[in-house]
């Protein structure tokens, strides 16, 4: 029997609808180091928007100036998503949710308090009654706000039965319109966490009134499948994030839950909006604005999901595709072929590949892309579509700049010292510093430093090869921190030295074009 690699999702009813909420920039926000500045944020935002995400978790308002800004910013520019906030059951936080997402075309104002005897005792140091009486008058203060409020059961899967339907019911009738059970510590089994869906909904008697909610952590590698248990337990909205980013272990992935859903419809049979050939772009922007890569093996879009060395699955390939891929690269949105591009190939091919690429390029940035690659391809013997994709993202992030790397000379080795040699164009005039460090890539950056004088911090470095091979382009991100904000700079090169000074110029850049707003309040919940 030939088995259908991407079938349709099968839908017999309206319940089988399931809402996609992504807090990628939330949830995934709070791993420690993956900070996004404003610019990012709004770029994530608008992503998520178009790929069909229902419902986007833009911050956690009262944590910080900048989180109720990135909310508020948000909320005015989505078009078609739902923008919600976080709020803990305070009256402080859930005014400054609801005034960060006044504006939205949909506002939520989601909402939680820790349920579990665990929490209850020395996190809240709180008795279950008063627990209960916060859950009624903090959701109805967020109701009087907007009509959208989800209320969640912080470690909900370790909170005792009895007191966990007390506590939904007493949120659906203040007002929630969904209601979440998270397992936020990542502890649940998927049997178990469907049976806890299922008697929920058994034992509340207005449960009929709400959506309910899962959100579940990867401690034990379990969010996934305890995600897809859920809604066999009788969930419909699903939280998650790109490349499963988020505290600890981060969160279930976005892109393994729908591409799960898509593929195994026949025993799934739940429906969203995920427009899937995005997942692949979608997970490149957010590994980039937060430096975080994804591992070479993760499902749907690590680097070798679709690729295949072994002689045995190389020979079922050329048979018949599905012998080993049981979804399409296609489907989301990774090219069939990587090596099509070389120094012979022409415009035209170009473009076609950049559309094939998932890139749409004015007259004037496709002149500048291709003359990138033509240098690329004079320097690089085999250009793969990842290259393509660095050199395009690389000059798409540097549009508008006022500082350029013109010219870079580094003497490097064991005999020391290290040294640098950099012109920098800056508003049409080119200046040049040497500079020597504690190594080529410390020289570059005093280098810039005695050209461009600042006090801003290097808060991370890191470098990755786009491809294999020792001529792989490389792609370096640089986050810099002064007065108490962070940005990021990227640069892609087949030079290491040339993509540091190009990262780093890159987030300088940043820093130098805003007035900072001062130091943001520690995040707190």
């Amino acid at each position: 029997m030939t088995q259908n690699q991407n079938p349709a999702p099968v839908v017999s009813s309206n319940k089988d609808r399931v809402f996609i909420f992504d807090t990628t920039l939330r949830d995934g926000e709070q791993s420690p180091g993956a900070s996004m500045t404003l610019e990012e944020k709004l770029e994530v935002a608008d992503m998520l928007d178009a790929m069909g995400v229902d419902i986007i978790e833009a911050g956690f308002p009262i944590a910080s100036e900048g989180d109720f800004e990135a909310v508020s910013s948000i909320a005015k520019r989505v078009k078609n998503a739902t923008v919600a906030g976080l709020a803990r059951a305070a009256i402080k936080d859930i005014d400054r949710c609801a005034e960060a997402v006044k504006h939205a075309r949909r506002g939520r104002i989601h909402t939680f308090v820790s349920t579990s005897p665990l929490h209850m005792k020395y996190k809240l140091q709180k008795e279950p009654e008063e627990v209960l009486a916060m859950v009624t008058s903090q959701v109805t203060r967020a109701r009087n706000f907007v009509e959208d409020v989800e209320w969640s059961a912080e470690d909900g899967t370790r909170t005792e039965h009895d007191f966990l339907c007390r506590t939904v019911e007493a949120a659906i009738k203040a007002g929630a319109t969904t209601i979440n059970i998270p397992d936020t510590v990542g502890y649940t089994t998927p049997d178990e966490y469907e049976a806890i869906f299922r008697m929920v909904l058994n034992r509340v008697p207005n449960a009929d009134k709400a959506i309910f909610s899962v959100h579940c952590h990867n401690d034990l590698g379990l969010a996934v499948a305890n995600t897809l248990a859920g809604l066999a337990g009788g969930a419909r909205q699903i939280e998650c994030t790109m490349n499963g980013i988020g505290e600890r272990a981060g969160n279930a992935a976005l892109e393994e839950v729908i591409m799960a859903l898509r593929t195994r419809a026949d025993v799934l049979p739940y429906s969203n909006n995920i427009d899937t050939t995005m997942l692949t772009r979608a997970s490149k922007l957010v590994s980039g604005v937060t430096s975080f890569p994804v591992q070479y093996n993760k499902a749907i879009v690590g680097r070798n999901a679709f690729a295949h060395e072994s002689g045995i699955h190389q020979d079922g390939m050329l048979k018949n595709a599905q012998t080993y891929e049981i979804m399409t690269p296609e489907s989301v949105g990774v090219s069939k072929t990587s090596l099509v591009m070389g120094k012979h190939s022409g415009s035209h091919a170009f473009r076609e590949k950049l559309k094939e690429l998932g890139y749409t390029l004015g007259d004037n940035q496709l002149k500048d892309a291709f003359k990138r690659f033509k240098d690329l391809a004079d320097r690089k013997k085999i250009i793969y579509d990842e290259d393509i994709e660095a050199l395009v993202d690389d000059q798409i992030g540097h549009q508008g700049e006022r500082i350029r790397v013109e010219a870079l000379t580094v003497i490097a080795g064991t005999m020391g010292p290290q040294t640098a040699t950099l012109t920098l164009a800056m508003d049409d005039q080119h200046m040049t510093k040497q500079a020597i460090g504690n190594g080529p890539v410390d020289a570059i950056f005093n280098a810039i430093k005695g050209l461009i004088a600042h006090e801003a911090r290097l808060e991370l470095y890191q470098v990755h090869a786009v491809t294999e091979g020792t001529d792989a382009q490389a792609e370096v991100s640089v986050r810099l921190s002064e007065n108490g904000r962070s940005v990021t700079g990227r640069g892609a090169d087949p030079d290491t030295m040339v993509a540091s000074a190009r990262a780093y110029v890159a987030a300088l850049e940043k820093l130098m074009a805003k007035r900072l707003r001062g130091k943001p309040e520690p995040m707190v919940g």
